[in-house]
């Protein structure tokens, strides 16, 4: 019986060659039958290894383990979390490379088609040869190495038939030019390659733009902090030098490298990371600070509690990991598909084979039909049935402000059938307004915008945005200054006039205009969003029911719940909304979160789809599957609206190249498809399959 996972040690693998589902299941079923592994997951998305397993067990053990299984890996180091960006740019230079070949022996094959002979002919055959062979070699080495890789270590993957089949179709058309044969399929092999990259290509691109929320999580930490010595001086230290009981003076405007308890000094803190709330927190001696956070008025001297893996940073860290791990089981129809692929098409093309040559046909016939059969039912059409339609789509809410980062998002958003709202910065704008100005007179309103527009702090932004809107012009003030944690201040005609910071209470909140000894207060409140009643109602229609699950107070958390009628829960942690989503997804929910913060950066990774505003942080951007850009609350439901019209198109897509099979096969098996015109239907039948896709163009309108 295996040990408890307490004593776990956890190692990390990045492994480019998985792709698709039985890649999935080989590794995690071949790896969990180890001895002294406790499990094992693969993220699809980042092509990574997570390996949970006794410490008496070395990482490059695990490394050999995952070879014997047929793929290549690599240990990242200090559980690196970065994914290998260069293999879609490969796959690019390849298709380019493809595509040049296409055209120009397309353009010599016209002649022989048309009924060169003799001389001519075997002239335009050594000339597409010199054209085809180099590209053959160089476009096809992405299939060749998978394919390579997995036969030996005796295992077969859709790879597979595609090598053998274009090598077959290189081999034998190479045999006809030098024998001065009537027939040479360079063609076939160039535009079988074009149209296999094109698909890969595709689904590549979609996975880059795959979420990279953790690596820009940890960035929110300093690489380091200037460490208090006992004599008072100060020295520089990186991260992974620092160590808990150690002093560092933090200056205003700096992130915190590290968690601790404040010694000396006051200052406001962006504690959004935790809360949400884009409102900076003040702290004080004995308050505890978090890495990442950003310390915005005065110097404080923080002495660290906790460093590197240990801070509440690298925890949301994880927990945006572990989720995304669960998420990664979820498995394309397409991936489904191809597990059978690759042992049913060796069968046929042998089959092909046997038979003809027991029919007396002839080695050179046989292996004509045999490679006809390899390439007609090669999985251009099945593989482009996702990617195309993906990519579609993606452009059509891409024009709407609605960016889909994730391939599989589209699919995934589909089959929500239930939502979780963050509050700030979400369902609201995140940006405070004041609530009426109406009582202010001309000159207060003049001396407040010449000290709001002096300031980049959010609360004098939207004090500046209402003035400006009423046409109010600034009066001229005399030494400016803003003084942190306390506001800004002047003088007007010799007066003394002043913005006081913002001050918040259960409810609401306001900050304080001075004029001499003239006071009065501007009340402000976070806008709800554009739209917001209109996208429910419609996200209602579909099948969707939304609660608020927020980090703010109940106060303002109960009052925009009221305003747009839906029902909520405050004061919740990065860990309370992924129990939330965890308890909906035990009740078979599928859940959308959308969120905005770092706090919501989990819960993002977890539910089964994330969407983001643009006005996110980029760990909040980084972690959804979706980002819309407008202050309009209307896209989430277009999004929704798209996703599943995408599927009912991916859906007709599986049809027509299931129809397509019956009928191609059955004619390549009887010996009526030479290699040539297996290579048009084969490319024909992507195309029926892209210009389907292409009816998703207007699917966002």
């Amino acid at each position: 019986m295996k040990a408890q996972s307490a004593q776990a040690s956890v190692s990390r693998f990045a492994v480019p060659a998985i792709r698709c589902a039985g890649c999935i299941s080989k590794i995690e079923n071949g790896l969990s039958a180890e001895t002294n592994i406790l499990s094992a997951r693969v993220n699809f998305s980042t092509k990574q290894v997570v390996v949970s397993h006794l410490p008496a067990l070395r990482a490059d053990a695990i490394k050999a383990m995952l070879e014997r299984l047929g793929f290549e890996a690599q240990i990242l180091a200090d559980n690196s979390l970065t994914e290998d960006k260069g293999e879609t740019d490969k796959l690019l230079r390849a298709l380019a490379v493809a595509g040049f070949g296409m055209m120009n022996i397309m353009l010599l094959s016209v002649s022989v088609w048309s009924g060169a002979m003799g001389a001519t002919r075997d002239l335009f055959h050594w000339l597409s040869a010199l054209i085809a062979i180099p590209v053959f070699f160089y476009s096809g080495r992405p299939f060749f190495s998978s394919a390579f890789t997995a036969l030996r270590h005796g295992r077969t993957n859709m790879d597979v038939p595609i090598t053998i089949g274009i090598t077959l179709a290189t081999g034998l058309s190479i045999y006809e030019t030098m024998t001065s044969g009537a027939h040479a399929y360079f063609e076939s092999v160039v535009m079988l390659l074009f149209f296999l990259l094109a698909g890969r290509v595709l689904d590549g691109m979609m996975r880059d733009r795959a979420r990279a929320g953790i690596a820009a999580l940890l960035k929110q930490t300093a690489p380091g902090a200037m460490v208090l010595n006992e004599d008072g001086t100060t020295r520089w230290l990186a991260v992974k030098e620092l160590r808990p009981d150690m002093r560092m003076v933090v200056a205003a405007g700096d992130n915190l490298a590290a968690d601790g308890v404040i010694e000396s000094g006051t200052s406001n803190f962006d504690f959004s990371l935790m809360t949400g709330e884009s409102e900076p927190q003040p702290k004080g001696a004995g308050d505890l600070v978090l890495a990442g956070t950003l310390n915005m008025s005065a110097p404080v001297t923080v002495r660290i509690t906790a460093t590197g893996e240990d801070t509440s940073l690298s925890d949301i860290a994880r927990l945006m990991d572990e989720a995304g791990q669960h998420r990664s089981f979820y498995v394309r129809i397409a991936d489904k598909a191809a597990r059978l692929y690759a042992p049913a098409v060796h069968s046929l093309a042998l089959f092909a084979f046997v038979f003809w040559m027991f029919m007396g046909a002839g080695w050179h016939q046989s292996l004509l039909i045999s490679v006809a059969v390899l390439i007609i039912t090669c999985p251009c059409a099945l593989g482009l049935a996702v990617p195309a339609a993906q990519v579609v789509a993606s452009g059509a809410l891409l024009r709407k402000g609605v960016m889909i980062k994730d391939g599989s998002a589209l699919e995934r958003l589909s089959e929500a059938d239930c939502a979780l709202f963050d509050k700030t910065g979400t369902l609201t704008l995140g940006r405070p307004v004041p609530v009426d100005l109406d009582h202010l007179t001309l000159p207060q309103k003049q001396v407040a915008l010449a000290l709001a527009q002096a300031s980049k702090h959010p609360v004098s932004k939207g004090i500046r945005a209402a003035l400006l809107a009423q046409d109010i012009a600034p009066v001229q003030l005399d030494g400016l200054e803003e003084v942190p944690g306390m506001g800004m201040s002047g003088r007007w005609d010799g007066v003394p006039v002043a913005l006081g910071k913002p001050v918040k209470s259960e409810s609401y909140l306001s900050c304080q205009l001075m004029i001499g000894t003239e006071q009065v207060d501007i009340q402000l409140e976070d806008e709800i969003r554009p739209d917001v009643s209109q996208a429910l109602e419609r996200l209602k229609a579909l099948g969707l029911s939304g609660t608020i699950i927020s980090g703010d107070n109940s106060a303002s958390v109960a009052k925009t719940a009221s305003a747009i009628g839906l029902t909520a829960q405050a004061g919740a942690s990065p860990q309370d909304k992924l129990d939330s989503i965890a308890r909906l997804h035990s009740m078979d929910h599928k859940v959308l979160m959308v969120g905005d913060g770092l706090n919501d950066g989990p819960a993002l990774a977890a539910a089964h789809v994330s969407i983001a505003p643009g006005s996110a942080s980029d760990v909040g951007q980084q972690a959804a599957d979706v980002v819309f850009t407008s202050d309009s609350f209307l896209p989430v439901a277009l999004a929704v609206q798209t996703a599943r019209r995408t599927m009912q198109i991916v859906r007709q897509n599986f049809g027509l190249a299931i129809c397509y099979n019956i009928i191609a096969v059955p004619l390549a098996l009887t010996g009526m498809v030479t290699p040539l015109i297996a290579a048009i239907a084969m490319s024909l039948s992507s195309l029926i399959v892209v210009g389907n896709a292409l009816r998703l163009n207007s699917a966002a309108n």
